[in-house]
């Protein structure tokens, strides 16, 4: 199964770092990162912020060590992580994901 990842952080900095990591280690195939405005609770305020939203492309069997790996690069405390399935995908995409990914999809 593929999935993509959502992340967020503070800077494109720390973006780029995250990404070329999780590239690299073939953890994922791809990373997008962009800006974003967000505002969120956080310890009992409404916090406004400029972060980094960062869509991970990777197979199922990948969550875990994304997971791992984003929290070991975070600066947050509460790196936001979430899990989307791939509905759908052209074969070739996917093919592409499972190629330049390690993984047992």
């Amino acid at each position: 199964m593929y999935v993509m990842i959502y992340t967020t952080c503070t800077s494109r900095k720390e973006a780029g770092k995250i990404a070329k990591s999780l590239v690299k280690e073939k953890i994922v195939a791809c990373v997008n990162y962009f800006p974003v405005d967000s505002v969120y609770s956080w310890k009992g305020k409404i916090e406004n912020s400029k972060e980094y939203v960062l869509l991970c492309k990777t197979v199922k069997s990948n969550v875990k060590k994304a997971e791992k790996r984003i929290n070991e690069l975070h600066s947050y405390d509460c790196p936001a992580f979430i899990v989307y399935p791939a509905v759908y995908g052209s074969k070739d995409y996917l093919s592409w994901i499972k190629d330049n990914t390690l993984c047992s999809a």
